[in-house]
C-alpha cells in the first residue's frame, strides 16, 4: 500500500463512517447503472456575483442563517445519486454553526457510507475538507494528502477485488499548474494496478489539460462533460469533472443548472462492465469488508 507523510497527516487505509439513520444499504441497481455526482459546495455559501466574494466573505468565518436552508437543497439534490464527491464542506467549526456538513448531508440524502477528509484544520475556526457519500460499501477506502502546500487531498475507494475492481479517487487540485501537476502524478500512481477508473472533482483546470498534457495522458481516460461550471451564475470555464476509463459505458452526462453554490455540479450514469456487474463485492451484503 502506497504511503505518504504529510505534515502530521499519513496516507493510508481508513474505514467509513456508517450513517446510523439510515436503514441499510443499497446494493448496485440490477441494470448495471451507476449515478455519479460531484460538487465543490464552497461550505453552503451562495455566491450569485463576483462581488459577493468581498460582500460575503465574513461568512468564511462566521455562522450564517441562510447556510442551513443552502444545505437543505444540496442535500435534495444528492439524494438521486449513488456516489458523490464534495470539495470545500466544512467537518464542524464556528462558521458552520459546528455542524459536520459531510456527515449532515449523508443524513439529509440517506447515504449509508461517508467519510470526511480534513485537509486544513483551524480548529474552532475552520475545517476545510472534502468528503464522500456512497450507497454501496467500498473494500477500500484510502486517505492521500496530495503534494504541495497542505490543504489539498485525494480519496481513493475501491469496489469489487482483483484487476476488475472499481477505482474512484475524488479530489481537489491546487490552483497552480507546476503544483497540480505533481498532484496529478501521485494520483497516477495511486491507480497503478487498476482498469477500470472514476477520477471526479474540483481539478482546477479544463479536459485538454488533464487529458492531454497532465500526468493522468496515458490512461485513456474520457472526459464527457464539455459545459462550464465556473463561476455558477455565468460558466466560464469548465473546471469541475468526472473522467471515465473507456470500458465504462456512458449513459448520461450533465451540468446541473443548480446555482447553489460557486460553482455548477456535474453528473454523470454510467454502465459497468458486466465483470463488475457480477461482482459480489459491489452487491448488498457483501463480505468484502473496508480496510
Amino acid at each position: 500500500m502506497l504511503r505518504r507523510r504529510s505534515g502530521e497527516r499519513v496516507a493510508g487505509a481508513r474505514s467509513p463512517r456508517v450513517n446510523p439513520y439510515c436503514a441499510s444499504a443499497q446494493g448496485l441497481p440490477d441494470d448495471g447503472r451507476l449515478r455519479l455526482l460531484s460538487f465543490n459546495i464552497q461550505v453552503g455559501i451562495s455566491t450569485e456575483r463576483y462581488r459577493h466574494y468581498l460582500t460575503r466573505g465574513w461568512q468564511h468565518l462566521l455562522p450564517t442563517a441562510g447556510r442551513a436552508g443552502n444545505l437543505q437543497r444540496i442535500g435534495e439534490l444528492l439524494a438521486d445519486y449513488d456516489v458523490v464527491a464534495l470539495q470545500e464542506a466544512d467537518g464542524g467549526s464556528l462558521r458552520s454553526g459546528f455542524v459536520n456538513q459531510v456527515e449532515h448531508l449523508a443524513q439529509l440524502g440517506e447515504f449509508p457510507y461517508w467519510y470526511q477528509q480534513l485537509n486544513r484544520n483551524l480548529g474552532r475556526l475552520a475545517q476545510h475538507s472534502n468528503g464522500l457519500l456512497s450507497r454501496l460499501q467500498p473494500t477500500l477506502l484510502e486517505d492521500h494528502p496530495l503534494p504541495g502546500p497542505s490543504g489539498r487531498g485525494a480519496i481513493l475507494m475501491r469496489f469489487g477485488e482483483g484487476e476488475n475492481a472499481l477505482a474512484v479517487v475524488m479530489m481537489h487540485l491546487a490552483l497552480g499548474p507546476r503544483t497540480r501537476t505533481r498532484q496529478l502524478a501521485y494520483i497516477r500512481e495511486l491507480l497503478q494496478g487498476y482498469r477500470h477508473h472514476v477520477l471526479m472533482g474540483d481539478m482546477n483546470t479544463h479536459a485538454n489539460d488533464l487529458l492531454e498534457s497532465s500526468p493522468l495522458r496515458d490512461l485513456g481516460l474520457i472526459a464527457p462533460q464539455i459545459e462550464a461550471t465556473f463561476p455558477s451564475w455565468r460558466p466560464q470555464r469548465c473546471l469541475d469533472h468526472i473522467l471515465l476509463s473507456p470500458e465504462l459505458a456512458l449513459e448520461r452526462v450533465s451540468v446541473l443548472p443548480q446555482p447553489i453554490s460557486d460553482h455548477l455540479p456535474v453528473a454523470v450514469e454510467i454502465r459497468l462492465p458486466d465483470v463488475l456487474r457480477k461482482s459480489s463485492a459491489l452487491a448488498l451484503g457483501s463480505t468484502g469488508a473496508p480496510a
